[in-house]
């Protein structure tokens, strides 16, 4: 997790630091073959260096990137974990509990469906 440490200490907010922390190192322990990586000035994870998930803090929420078609696909099981979402990122708001199976499905999908993929994004 070396490679989230500057920007884990960029978060000025020790809870929303705590958290942040928390969710990316379940994420290196749930699926250590993921690499973990910063991007655009945001931790996120690739697998054979395609984009599997990212993440980013807001004051509100941390925002939760696994691409569009993965958020049209469990669009419901995000509602139904009580997270709000946009067509490109789910909003786990602070003050609720972090839906790790939730996770863990976006996660799964991602690997699965992009096994074959060799760009970055999908198109």
């Amino acid at each position: 997790m070396d490679v989230f440490s500057d920007f884990l200490a960029g978060i000025d907010n020790p809870e929303h630091r705590a958290r942040t922390e928390e969710v990316l190192s379940w994420v290196s322990e749930t699926y250590p073959h993921l690499v973990p990586k910063i991007a655009w000035n945001q931790p996120m994870f690739t697998d054979h260096e395609t984009f599997i998930i990212g993440f980013s803090v807001a004051k509100q929420h941390l925002a939760v990137a696994p691409e569009k078609v993965v958020i049209d696909q469990f669009s419901e099981d995000i509602v139904e974990a009580g997270y709000e979402h946009t067509a490109q990122l789910i909003r786990m708001k602070w003050k609720k509990p972090t839906d790790f199976s939730l996770l863990g499905k976006l996660i799964d999908f991602n690997i699965k469906d992009k096994a074959g993929y060799t760009k970055f994004w999908r198109k």
